[in-house]
């Protein structure tokens, strides 16, 4: 086998020759052995300027590098390189363009992409101690590739958009995520959840795209509802199913079970059957697995008649999202509006009257079955990214990561 031939199967390093191989054992305990390579660059071969990626076969000078390649036979692949600078006549003095290994690189381009597919899967600490590389070492290079694979954000054709907040933090720091409703994919993501916080991603959008947008579906956070209004007055808010309901068990659900509870503080046994009925409470009665609790539910609200009322009537409330004919739904609302009053339980009266100053954005569902249901699903997902490595102190590579987790469908 040639050198030449050797240098092919070992590595493909373009434009260099395998001039020299060297195995040095491990220098410490526990630690791994380390192959040397020396590579030599091929005169014959044609160079070009990083710069205007014209040829030019001048040299201006070279200096050695040590670069770290894949591990082989089990230990740390290091190769030295002379590196040429060119004296480019357009760019001035620039480096040899290489395919496999860029300009101030200290790994080949073959590491990289192998330490950004498993930081996929892995925490960068255990990337880092894999390929014995430093923390920030890896860090620099997966937010590097990710740059590069993602490119800039493209909001072309976006029409509807759904926009839900996530905790960053401990101490009620949060994030605000956009997501393309049609084809999935996060858009944009930013710290806050203030109006101020979320104005660059319409500015991103530009003024052509503020106003082909059509529809946005949100939670009621007045901060996002008044810089759509402001920043895209075409577009129709809805409100969204999931939040709706999860406000109705924090004030009503919530609220009537504590009363119950604090009316029956003498009752001991019953009093503890309201308290720890919360999560029964909570949830729909087609999500309770065990029969036992179905039972207990049955009962429970058998015997108390507040309770009782306000379960059915948030049954009854997420048909309001069933309807595509407005006029049907109008009349449905108003029909459980009417319910909610006549109930004589003071936190259904004041929920329900302060729905009311919600209706148009609940009635353009109607017109936009959209919901937030997938966003849920992303925060669920943004979770064990976050939990995965022990948080980010980086919100531009964490937004990163939560953009590549979510490239949307096709």
């Amino acid at each position: 086998m040639t050198q030449e031939e050797l240098t092919q199967l070992l590595g493909g390093w373009e434009g260099y020759r395998l001039e020299a191989a060297e195995r040095r054992e491990a220098s410490e305990p526990g630690g791994r052995p380390e192959i040397w390579l020396t590579l030599e660059p091929d005169e014959w071969r044609c160079k070009y300027c990083s710069g205007c990626g014209e040829v030019v076969q001048a040299v201006h000078d070279t200096e050695e590098r040590c670069v770290r390649d894949l591990p082989i036979l089990d230990a740390d692949t290091w190769l030295r390189v002379r590196r040429c600078r060119l004296a480019c006549p357009r760019c001035g003095p620039k480096l040899e363009r290489l395919d496999w290994l860029e300009r101030y690189a200290r790994v080949t381009k073959r590491l990289a992409e192998n330490v950004a597919r498993l930081c996929r899967e892995l925490p960068i600490k255990h990337v880092a101690k894999y390929f014995h590389l430093h923390w920030s070492t890896v860090k620099a290079i997966d937010q590097a590739y990710l740059e590069a694979k993602l490119g800039p954000i493209d909001l072309t054709g976006v029409e509807q958009i759904a926009m839900d907040e996530f905790a960053i933090q401990k101490g009620h720091r949060y994030a605000t995520v956009v997501v393309d409703a049609q084809s999935k994919r996060v858009l944009w993501v930013g710290r806050g959840r203030k109006r101020e916080d979320v104005r660059p991603f319409f500015e991103l959008l530009g003024a052509e795209g503020r106003e082909r947008l059509k529809a946005v579906v949100m939670d009621m956070n007045a901060a996002y509802e008044e810089e759509v209004r402001a920043r895209c007055p075409c577009a129709e808010i809805v409100y969204d199913l999931f939040h709706v309901v999860a406000k109705y068990g924090r004030e009503v659900i919530d609220r009537v079970r504590v009363d119950e509870a604090n009316r029956l503080r003498h009752d001991r046994p019953a009093r503890a059957v309201i308290k720890g009925a919360r999560w029964l409470l909570l949830r729909n009665r087609n999500n309770i697995p065990e029969h036992a609790d179905r039972v207990r539910l049955k009962e429970l609200l058998a015997a108390n008649r507040k309770l009782y009322t306000t379960y059915v009537l948030k049954d009854d409330l997420k048909h309001l999202w069933e309807y595509r004919y407005e006029g049907a739904a109008r009349t449905f609302w108003k029909s459980w509006y009417g319910r909610a009053i006549r109930s004589r339980i003071e936190p259904l009266k004041k929920f329900a009257r302060k729905l009311k100053g919600y209706l148009w954005g609940i009635l353009a569902h109607c017109r936009w079955p959209l919901h937030t249901s997938l966003l849920e699903g992303i925060n669920n997902k943004i979770k064990v990214i976050k939990r995965m490595a022990y948080g980010y102190r980086d919100d531009a590579y964490f937004f990163l990561r939560i953009r590549a987790a979510f490239p949307g469908i096709p």
